[in-house]
């Protein structure tokens, strides 16, 4: 297990490196360094008032959301990645925001540990982090430690039948099963990042886990946490397949004569007062 998460931490140093000196406007990098926020509509419009909130962001890449969460009004903001170069460039744009964050160099299931045991009212989670992770259980209980009583998480992913896809010849096919075990992950090869970056990846190997819904629900519950919403959304915030159509600012759908499936999803939950 320890080598498909060292391939992951390898194959996501090179892409922070990419990201970090963003050319392609993926990353909306000078809007936050100027105060304001890279968060899209779909999480803007659910994450509800954050001022004065103790937030903290796993799996949060080179930090941009997280600084945004402190720019909306976050009385105190952590991310926390287990890639060193995701890490040095969220420290590097929060010093150039001149933006107050902590920023801690860890793996998402050592995150009680390394932060002290600390508390939050808030944990943030989006785009691109569960389907890393072998162990979606093993994570729920980490989410349910770092919230205090009455804290909430929000959480924000592609849908898992939407991963289970691939786009061939105009039109979905299936490709992969619902449910991906631990000790078997899928393994994808990748030239280049998302972006739209030319620079090549230097390590292409990934590994990646596919929870179902139900599995990720269970898993909130069984750690103690109680559900305030569960949305599934006909929108993305990339072009996952060809010919997806954008309808709105980093914001696509599928095409015309396509079936619909959800895209996305997103899980309101509360620890217990």
């Amino acid at each position: 297990m320890t080598d498909y998460l060292e391939t992951n931490r390898l194959n996501w140093d090179d892409r922070a490196e990419l990201h970090a000196t963003d050319m392609t406007g993926r990353y909306p990098i000078a809007r936050v360094l100027s105060g304001g926020s890279s968060l899209h509509a779909l999480e803007a419009g659910e994450i509800g008032d954050v001022t004065g909130k103790d937030i903290v962001h796993l799996q949060c890449h080179i930090g941009l959301d997280t600084l945004s969460l402190k720019h909306l009004g976050a009385l105190s903001v952590t991310g926390l990645d287990f890639s060193p170069n995701a890490i040095s460039a969220a420290r590097d744009f929060a010093g150039r925001a001149g933006t107050q964050a902590t920023f801690v160099e860890a793996s998402v299931y050592d995150a009680v540990a390394v932060l002290e045991r600390q508390t939050y009212d808030m944990v943030f989670v989006t785009w691109g982090a569960i389907h890393w992770l072998p162990d979606i259980r093993r994570w729920a209980q980490v989410v349910a430690r770092l919230l205090r009583p009455g804290g909430r998480l929000y959480l924000l992913d592609g849908h898992p039948q939407m991963f289970q896809y691939e786009g061939v010849d105009g039109g979905l096919s299936l490709a992969y099963g619902w449910r991906t075990p631990a000790d078997a992950p899928l393994l994808f090869e990748e030239g280049h990042t998302y972006t739209g970056d030319p620079r090549p990846l230097t390590h292409r190997r990934m590994y990646e886990w596919f929870h179902p819904l139900s599995d990720i629900v269970n898993a909130l519950v069984q750690a103690g946490l109680r559900l305030d919403f569960l949305n599934e959304h006909e929108i993305l915030t990339w072009r996952h397949y060809p010919g997806m159509i954008e309808t709105g600012e980093d914001q696509f759908e599928l095409g015309p004569g396509l079936p619909r499936i959800p895209l996305s999803f997103s899980i309101g939950a509360r620890r217990p007062a």
